[in-house]
């Protein structure tokens, strides 16, 4: 693992229109150097289900195109959402793009069906882990943060299961006490470091937005507050150091499974005062 700089790119979304997001991103980014960056959830058109609007993956995908020449234009991974035309149907789906041109993708698990999604979008059936500067990252996407099961991490003998979890997202201002509540609890029983993204500004659907995009640390504080209904580049720098003496000191997340017994049975630091 090596210092990772992580930068949320806080903005407004014009509502399905790929090509003014497109610009208004490439405008908000120009100066941008950085390790990853976050946009927020469907990046070119607001969390819309106007699903005449995905592309197929991969071919002919122009938001795929913009993606990756943005990765390369900042130096580094670009993690964001976007809907997507398959096989069978259509997804919501997390792309993590990197400037050597690999693309890992991630389907959304938990549709929100209070909005409809689960009428217009697969569910994603599997996690996905990526491996990127030496920091495991899980990829997360809005709705899927408010069930812990998605992301429950462990350590069996020293190795995480991941270090880094991100969350995009178009999450609306009434229920932002939610989100931070939750991504605060994510980090916290993770023992891991949660980036997330938000929009802010108005949506299509008359829907408001704050913001409230943050990095949180393992044991639940603020690495990188932001000012609410502000469009803006926040970024900040991880230390690996922290995230590996904070596991150290208090190795909660150490188990062991025994398969014969089918038991488990969890790792104690003897030298940890409870």
């Amino acid at each position: 693992m090596q210092p990772l700089t992580i930068t949320c790119a806080q903005c407004f979304q014009h509502w399905e229109n790929k090509e003014a997001n497109y610009q208004h991103i490439l405008h908000l980014t120009q100066e941008l150097k950085s390790d990853i960056l976050l946009l927020p959830e469907m990046f070119d058109t607001g969390f819309s289900m106007a699903t005449q609007l995905a592309e197929p993956w991969f071919q002919g995908n122009a938001s795929l195109r913009f993606l990756q020449q943005l990765s390369i234009r900042i130096e580094g991974a670009v993690y964001t959402s976007l809907m997507i035309k398959t096989k069978n149907g259509f997804a919501n789906r997390g792309v993590f793009v990197t400037p050597s041109g690999k693309m890992a993708y991630y389907d959304k698990r938990k549709t929100f069906k209070m909005a409809g999604e689960d009428r217009f979008y697969t569910e994603g059936k599997k996690e996905k882990i990526v491996a990127y500067k030496g920091w495991k990252i899980n990829l997360q996407i809005c709705f899927d943060l408010r069930f812990p099961e998605l992301v429950r991490n462990k350590n069996v003998l020293g190795n995480s299961k991941y270090d880094l979890l991100l969350y995009v997202a178009n999450w609306p201002e009434k229920r932002i006490s939610h989100w931070d509540a939750l991504l605060r609890a994510r980090a916290i029983e993770n023992q891991c470091v949660v980036a997330a993204v938000n929009r802010v500004g108005v949506d299509g659907n008359q829907l408001h937005y704050s913001g409230n995009s943050s990095v949180i640390g393992m044991d639940g504080s603020e690495w990188l507050p932001t000012p609410k209904h502000q469009e803006g580049l926040f970024s900040t720098v991880l230390n690996p150091e922290e995230v590996i003496n904070y596991r150290q000191k208090l190795p909660f997340l150490e188990e062991n499974l025994d398969e014969s017994t089918n038991t488990l049975k969890l790792g104690v630091n003897k030298k940890l005062n409870s």
